[in-house]
């Protein structure tokens, strides 16, 4: 089992369009944190042993240190011991031997019994199960499509707070996708989500007061807010940011600043940037240049940004 089982997992994109919305999955559990052998050892041991007494717990604890580990044999292992766990109703085991299956993770990928068990824990009120439970009924991956009920869990997972059900909620009611469009409701998931520090939720949320979608139009709001996201390293926000200091909406115009920030969202992956970055250089003085580059170059790396919730807007078009 690689790596991203540690990290957060999203379906995202981007569009230069700024309506193009893709609803992503919540992340799985972490693997474990990493122990001494020894420790391990006899952790694996103690799990072990309890598990083949049949303790749901254990099993469920003891499959995420074996599917963590790069054995195939030991993956193995860790879904016969996740099957146990969630067999016995255990919701965090059949919510992560959802996820296995949909991604073909340690096992055939296989989107029927993906929405199986997500729906079995999402019953249990697991939030993340009802967010991919939802994503299943939108996306018509193991089940028919269905827009309602996709909307309905993720209402639910919405209201227990997760905040990649909120962006997800938002962009149903902003796209009116299994409901009439809503840009109250959309405002206020977004809203909800941003508060709880969501870099995407930010992002769109300064969309709306960009372009006063159910508020009053607010450049300085957009900019504050799409610099929250842009920090944490949101590529999309990076290039709105820019955007915002070339054309001095909300923030003074800088030149210096947008070129950085282009700079940074297209080292981070945006390919929108590469040619407003190449315009705006033919504007810039050499001096200004030289000061962007060497700004970008002592420019910290931003955090990896692992999308946890929808896709987000450009606000070059709308």
């Amino acid at each position: 089992m690689n790596s991203r089982h540690a990290q957060s997992y999203a379906i995202i994109a981007r569009s230069i369009s700024f309506v193009s919305l893709l609803v992503v999955l919540a992340a799985p559990p972490s693997r474990a944190v990493p122990q001494s052998s020894a420790t391990a050892a006899a952790s694996t041991s103690a799990l072990q042993s309890r598990s083949e007494q049949g303790d749901a717990r254990a099993q469920y604890q003891l499959a995420k240190i074996l599917l963590a580990r790069d054995s195939s044999n030991d993956v193995a292992d860790g879904v016969k011991w996740l099957r146990a766990s969630a067999s016995q109703n255990n919701a965090n085991a059949q919510f992560l031997l959802g996820y296995l299956y949909e991604h073909g993770e340690g096992v055939a990928r296989n989107y029927a019994l993906a929405f199986q068990n997500y729906q079995a824990a999402a019953l249990q009120q697991h939030a993340t199960a009802e967010n991919n439970l939802a994503s299943l009924y939108q996306h018509g991956q193991g089940v028919p499509k269905n827009l309602t009920k996709a909307l309905q869990w993720y209402l639910a997972a919405a209201q227990q707070g997760d905040r990649t059900a909120q962006c997800n909620l938002a962009s149903m009611y902003y796209l009116g996708s299994g409901t009439s469009r809503n840009d109250a409701q959309a405002l206020h998931w977004f809203r909800t989500a941003a508060d709880a520090g969501s870099p995407e939720a930010q992002s769109n949320l300064a969309f709306f007061y960009f372009h006063g979608v159910a508020v009053q139009r607010d450049y300085p709001e957009a900019a504050q807010l799409v610099r929250l996201a842009a920090e944490h390293g949101l590529p999309i926000a990076q290039a709105n940011l820019g955007f915002l200091y070339e054309t001095g909406k909300g923030v003074p115009v800088d030149y210096v600043s947008a070129y950085s920030w282009y700079s940074r969202a297209i080292a981070a992956g945006d390919n929108s940037s590469v040619d407003r970055r190449k315009d705006l250089a033919r504007i810039m003085t050499q001096d200004q240049l030289q000061q962007a580059k060497a700004i970008t170059s002592a420019a910290a790396p931003a955090p990896a940004q692992q999308p946890t919730s929808t896709g987000t807007f450009s606000f070059l078009s709308h």
